[in-house]
């Protein structure tokens, strides 16, 4: 007979903070500042379970998301519709990430890109045209700490740079 002797938490009382923020909360999970809500985010990721997370995550902290599972059909997204930022995969049937990064900067260069790679390779390669790595597997405050710099360093919105 198998005896469990680990206790079980039954309840929960919220700890009385008397207007200080408490020590155990992290603060990745605070809301992000008002100016990344609404933000627009292409993600392209051949895999249906990455884009899948990546939206509910990216949600979840207010960005707007678009997906598309190949390069090709991202670029046509691209230049249809305006991004303040583009997730893309490297490795991807039709076109790699780093094709889709080279033509989104040629359509709009100040649109920050950040790849999503389990690829060693794509730190080395030169003429990968992307504003920030982050390798697979990633945890979310690892996303999130990109996406703050990204959008931080932005120096002119993406909207101003199609017009």
């Amino acid at each position: 007979m198998i005896k469990n002797e680990h206790s079980v938490l039954t309840g929960f009382d919220p700890v009385q903070t008397n207007g200080a923020e408490a020590s155990w909360i992290n603060p990745d999970l605070v809301a992000e500042p008002a100016e990344v809500r609404g933000k627009r985010i292409l993600v392209v990721d051949d895999q249906e379970p990455v884009r899948e997370c990546l939206r509910m995550v990216l949600e979840m902290d207010g960005y707007q998301v678009t997906e598309a599972s190949d390069g090709a059909e991202a670029l046509r997204s691209f230049t249809s519709d305006q991004f303040d930022l583009v997730i893309t995969d490297l490795e991807m049937p039709v076109m790699r990430g780093n094709e889709l990064a080279a033509g989104i900067k040629s359509l709009a260069p100040s649109v920050p890109i950040l790849m999503i790679t389990a690829s060693a390779g794509a730190r080395r390669e030169t003429g990968n045209p992307v504003d920030a790595l982050l390798s697979k597997p990633f945890m979310v405050n690892e996303l999130r700490f990109e996406l703050r710099k990204l959008f931080s360093a932005q120096p002119v919105p993406a909207l101003e740079c199609l017009s």
